[in-house]
């Protein structure tokens, strides 16, 4: 039987810019990517203990593989909005995460949807297997 882990998750305040804002007055969809990546480089240093230029100096990175996002509500200029993010699923060949973005204003989902990382060498810019180590220090 396989263990099924559950992965804590965590939230990060935001706010909408105004170079987020497209011609129709509500942020534009390829910022949600930015605020889910913004959210985990501050939650690498914050939740997980590693910043990450740590990360970098040992020679690691994440890239995106695949990203599913669902649009739901907009976004306006000014507004707060918490990020939610947590690790769905870990083993030696990816990391799928999911997230939230949710109004502060309105308590209503905006966003929501799921990342798949995969773990690269820097020096080659190829994949690398996620080692258990590395699946023990996200497994908080």
């Amino acid at each position: 039987m396989t263990e099924h882990k559950v992965y804590s998750r965590f939230t990060t305040e935001l706010k909408v810019r105004p170079d987020d804002i497209d011609m129709f007055n509500h942020v534009h969809n390829s910022k949600y990517f930015d605020y889910v990546l913004a959210a985990r480089y501050e939650q690498m240093e914050t939740a997980y203990g590693m910043s990450m230029e740590q990360f970098m100096e040992m020679g690691y990175g994440w890239v995106v593989k695949t990203a599913h996002v669902n649009f739901k509500r907009p976004l306006t200029l000014g507004e707060s909005f918490k990020v939610t993010t947590g690790i769905m699923s870990m083993d030696e060949k990816s990391s799928k995460v999911s997230f939230d973005i949710v109004s502060s204003k309105t308590g209503k989902v905006c966003s929501d949807g799921w990342f798949d990382y995969v773990l690269i060498d820097l020096k080659t810019g190829r994949g690398m297997k996620i080692t258990q180590e590395m699946i023990d220090k996200y497994s908080i």
